[in-house]
């Protein structure tokens, strides 16, 4: 009996001792993997770092290039926008200018037209009074032409009457000086209508510039 516990204290002892030496081993094994997954872990932690950093400064340097060309081509634009306005208000100026002429040369022509139209109206006017005076000394002759020709018919009698007595009588010396009495009156007469009719002209002209 005492031979058999020993040997299972042995036993149990023996068991003991392999189980201890077997978790020194996987107590060790594990501190092992332990340290290799941390220094692993540091090194891709340094890794990232860097990474992140390489990153960074990348970033920040195409930021910077992006925002210099950014504003490169932003200045670019503004000036040529600026160009494009001032080129606009030029050519507005410009044309204001021209339109300001434009208006000008309307007014004066219509002033032009209006006047030239007053013009041809008074020209109208004068050629009607004309033709009225025309129709109105037409009539006249027609009225006096009988009478005329009654005067004529007499003054035929008259010589005819002057020539018998003549070939009764002796040559008469005034009938030469009667004749150009007469033609001179006939003179005078033509030459005062003629002042009237001038007279009458130049008083329409008045009249019409006047209007």
């Amino acid at each position: 009996m005492t031979k058999e516990l020993t040997a299972n204290q042995k036993a149990f002892q023996q068991a003991k001792n392999d189980l201890v030496r077997a978790a020194k081993r996987a107590t060790a094994q594990l501190n092992k993997d332990r340290n290799r997954l941390q220094r692993e872990i540091k090194r891709a932690n340094t890794k990232a770092a860097k990474a992140r950093a390489q990153i960074k400064t990348k970033t920040e340097r195409l930021a910077k290039n992006l925002k210099a060309k950014a504003e490169k081509e932003i200045k670019s634009q503004i000036d040529a926008l600026k160009k494009v306005v001032a080129d606009a208000t030029a050519e507005a100026k410009s044309m204001r200018a021209d339109l300001a002429a434009v208006r000008n040369d309307l007014a004066s022509a219509k002033d032009h037209l209006g006047h030239a139209l007053r013009v041809d109206k008074a020209i109208a006017r004068v050629e009607s009074e004309i033709e009225k005076l025309k129709a109105r000394a037409a009539k006249k002759k027609t009225k006096k032409r009988p009478a005329k020709k009654k005067a004529a018919k007499k003054k035929v009698a008259k010589k005819k009457v002057a020539k018998k007595k003549t070939a009764r009588k002796a040559p008469a010396k005034k009938a030469p000086a009667r004749k150009k009495a007469a033609a001179k009156k006939k003179v005078a007469k033509k030459k005062v209508a003629r002042k009237k009719v001038a007279k009458k002209k130049v008083a329409r002209k008045k009249v019409a510039k006047k209007r």
